[in-house]
């Protein structure tokens, strides 16, 4: 990723350019929407995008899934666990009594309906957090924003309540997408495809899930999506254990293909999180010893 131009969710401040920075020294790009972010990889005017997946309290991120399902043909390269702590900012001198109306993107404004019950302010919808710490920095009215502490430092807000979202332990899942390479296996990897039926029948779920378990390919993720083709037509988003260079992943998309109108592939790419390398350490360990261990029974084969 050195050198690459790497668009994110904008503007500056926002989780999503929080998330990117994690990965280091990279040319940063803002965009003001997921959609303008995932195009700009497709188009070729960035080598790669982040976008929010899916987050702890609210589940999918529909513009990010919607867009790599029908939109672009792109990859999952790797994915990034960021943990969120919302907090409320204001301008200096607003005091937290002061603020009637609050601003934020819609997951983190859902994420803080308690807070914001109790505070008994409004709440408005933003493109992005960091979009919200900017239109408070701007504006000459007492609001507040809903964002993290990066975006209060860029645009000179203090925090007038901290950690203010309703559970605690949230994270945010996103994923970093290019266009034409899959991620190399790194031991332990998570795989993710779009199944599409030609027409929905009796047992058709069953179906493709039991070519998952008839091979013990553990599954982490399953959900439908509508096709947009008409109400009642869905396909299926299925994230799973292992990479498309395992013999076993690879024999299960082929019978996949085989047997339905299309399967789009994602990506396979590294899994993040806790444990998640030394998970990775005992994959290798397992490996190297099978692999001394069919050695020395190749060795004792007699050559006559």
């Amino acid at each position: 990723m050195l050198g690459a131009r790497v668009g994110f969710l904008g503007p500056e401040g926002s989780f999503s350019h929080e998330a990117l920075a994690s990965l280091g020294e990279l040319d940063a790009v803002s965009m003001e929407t997921i959609p303008d972010t995932l195009a700009g990889v497709a188009e070729g005017t960035l080598d790669l995008a982040l976008a929010p997946l899916e987050n702890a309290i609210e589940g999918t991120v529909s513009a990010t899934i919607d867009g790599l399902v029908f939109d672009h043909d792109l990859f999952i390269q790797r994915e990034v666990v960021l943990p969120i702590h919302l907090h409320l900012l204001a301008r200096p001198g607003v005091a937290l009594e002061d603020v009637a109306e609050v601003w934020s993107y819609v997951h983190a404004l859902a994420q803080v309906r308690g807070f914001l019950s109790r505070l008994g302010a409004s709440a408005h919808q933003t493109t992005s957090t960091s979009q919200a710490a900017r239109l408070v920095a701007e504006s000459s009215e007492p609001w507040g924003a809903v964002a993290s502490a990066m975006a209060g430092r860029l645009f000179g807000l203090r925090v007038v309540a901290r950690d203010i979202e309703d559970h605690p332990g949230n994270a945010t899942r996103f994923v970093v997408v290019g266009r034409d390479s899959i991620a190399p296996a790194s031991g332990h990897d998570r795989t993710t495809i779009v199944c599409f039926q030609d027409a929905d029948q009796p047992g058709s779920l069953y179906g493709i899930l039991g070519r998952f378990a008839a091979r013990d390919i553990n599954l982490t993720k399953l959900e439908s999506r509508p096709t947009k083709r008409g109400l009642g037509e869905y396909c299926f988003v299925i994230e799973f254990e292992g990479h498309v260079l395992d013999d076993v992943v690879a024999d299960c998309l082929v019978d996949l293909q085989a047997h339905l109108a299309r399967v789009k592939f994602l990506g396979s790419y590294p899994v993040q999180g806790e444990a998640a390398e030394e998970r990775r350490d005992e994959v290798r360990r397992a490996r190297a010893h099978a692999a001394a261990w069919i050695g020395d029974l190749r060795a004792r084969v007699r050559t006559q």
